[in-house]
């Protein structure tokens, strides 16, 4: 069975409520293929959660940004995954490399994220890649394996996770991996998941590129073979988010 192509739009930490309510209603007014040939997520900061869900229309999805790794308590500035349920939000990102990175998050953090995260009834958006230094020392596929591998050890179903490779050299840089390195990765990715867990489920989840794609360059991204869409920085916050959404018909006719 095909696999659904899947858009996801990381707004990160932008927008105020006016510049919010013009993005919802581009996204409203976007001509894009059907749901059952995409899969359209959007990302919109935890302030902006219950705003974008109301206003945004039926057949796109809403995810937040980050979720805490246990039940709420005494957590000062963080959001629990039942707060998110409670919300109706379904989905959520984690380990986003601006997470790991900028905040420390540890591959093993980021693993009990996902685990408490799907056993609260969220759909995940894992994040996996690799920084400049350890591309050019040849560590890319170990590094991303290992990130893999931290999320897999606590995964039993695998239905509700999407895995977004997201090298961190590309992401705001306006650098894009050429559609030969995003699919070389993917590749790799997948057969771990061959090897690893299961032919199954190597052959059924998606794995989405992200990092500086635009609507210029996604078409030749999307026809790579093991390429099942994106996560979206900046070009989400813009109307080419739409013409990024419809590369899922190149895809389709790929």
């Amino acid at each position: 069975m095909a696999r659904k192509f899947f858009v996801g739009g990381n707004w990160k930490c932008n927008g105020t409520t006016e510049e919010v309510k013009k993005i919802v209603s581009t996204l409203n007014e976007g001509q894009v293929p059907p749901p059952d040939v995409v899969e359209v997520v959007v990302s919109p900061p935890f302030v902006f959660l219950p705003l974008v869900k109301n206003l945004l229309r039926p057949d796109f999805h809403v995810a937040a940004q980050n979720c805490w790794v246990k039940k709420g308590g005494a957590f000062t500035g963080e959001v629990s995954a039942e707060m998110l349920v409670n919300l109706g939000i379904p989905w959520v990102i984690l380990g986003h490399s601006e997470r790991r990175q900028i905040l420390n998050e540890t591959n093993e953090f980021v693993g009990e994220k996902v685990a408490y995260a799907l056993s609260k009834g969220l759909k995940v958006i894992a994040c996996v890649g690799e920084t400049l230094e350890q591309r050019e020392s040849g560590t890319t596929v170990e590094v991303v394996a290992a990130q893999t591998k931290a999320i897999a050890e606590r995964v039993s179903n695998w239905a509700d996770v999407v895995l977004a490779y997201e090298p961190v050299w590309a992401i705001g840089t306006g650098k894009v991996a050429t559609p030969a390195q995003a699919q070389e990765v993917h590749f790799e990715l997948r057969k771990w998941f061959h090897a690893n867990i299961s032919p199954e489920v190597a052959a059924t989840i998606r794995i989405i590129y992200g990092g500086s794609v635009n609507g210029a360059n996604s078409k030749e991204l999307a026809v790579q073979p093991d390429v099942d869409g994106f996560l979206v920085g900046g070009a989400s916050l813009k109307p080419e988010f739409i013409d990024i959404i419809k590369s899922a018909e190149v895809k389709k006719s790929a």
